[in-house]
């Protein structure tokens, strides 16, 4: 995907004038929504400190298309089961969000499935050091979605953060989660 195609949401939607490079490469994540009777969840993961990109981050399971996946989807699937185990027997995929372009290089689509429980985990610990649950109401609320800055590369860099009282979810998953709210409050009260 070239950069002039872009009519998506990114790091550049909070940083007017950020340069992305030329070519994004395709990659996917799974935004799992956990069917808890009475008070449904996303499950995220908080990446291993040993990787070598993105260490210690809050993130969804996936990652870059490979080129034995059928399509999109099927990437986020299968980077699923290799982080974390959840089988996509698990799994209802009901949509996805709009790419969202990192200034790393990804155009990331967020594919959205329904896991209804019981399901086992099998974490792989060499990429993923824990997984955890919030509920969706601390997602749909707005006033967790937190706008930060830092200066980064000599420019001052904007980010969403969402305040959670455990880990810091911040940058693309923050966003990604704001996109998924903003499109579920907007399916709720089309204004």
């Amino acid at each position: 995907m070239e950069s002039s195609e872009l009519k998506n949401n990114g790091d550049h939607s909070l940083n007017p004038g950020m340069s992305l490079p030329a070519r994004q490469h395709p990659a996917s994540v799974l935004i799992p929504v956990i069917g808890r009777p009475g008070h449904p969840t996303v499950l995220l993961t908080r990446r291993s400190d040993a990787l070598s990109h993105h260490a210690g981050q809050v993130s969804f399971p996936g990652g870059r298309v490979e080129d034995s996946d059928i399509d999109i989807v099927d990437t986020a699937l299968r980077e699923t089961e290799e982080e974390i185990g959840l089988k996509r027997r698990h799994i209802e995929v009901i949509g996805q969000l709009d790419d969202y372009v990192t200034r790393t290089g990804f155009a990331v689509t967020p594919i959205v499935g329904l896991v209804t429980p019981p399901f086992d985990l099998v974490v792989n610990s060499v990429e993923v050091a824990d997984v955890f649950e919030v509920p969706i109401s601390f997602v749909l609320d707005r006033k967790n979605h937190d706008r930060q800055s830092k200066e980064w590369q000599n420019k001052t860099r904007h980010f969403y953060v969402m305040p959670h009282p455990d880990f810091y979810i911040w940058g693309a998953t923050a966003g990604m989660l704001v996109d998924f709210a903003n499109m579920l409050l907007a399916a709720v009260d089309p204004k």
